[in-house]
């Protein structure tokens, strides 16, 4: 799964460390998101697009390739 964390963030100039704090995440975690190594929960998807007042929809790409199906 895709992100636009790294986009949002540098557009708000706020540092991973800062939004990882938001969330109550690990600055690790935010890195993995950004690099597309770790799919956040819904919980997290929520709080990271809130934190930056975008939908969910816009802060993360889905693709078929996200469908368990």
């Amino acid at each position: 799964m895709q992100t636009r964390i790294a986009q949002y963030r540098k557009e708000q100039k706020v540092t991973q460390e800062e939004l990882a704090e938001a969330v109550n995440v690990t600055r690790q975690t935010i890195i993995s998101l950004e690099n597309g190594k770790y799919k956040a929960s819904l919980i997290l998807a929520h709080k990271i697009a809130q934190f930056f007042s975008v939908t969910i929809e816009e802060m993360f790409i889905f693709d078929r390739e996200d469908e368990n199906i």
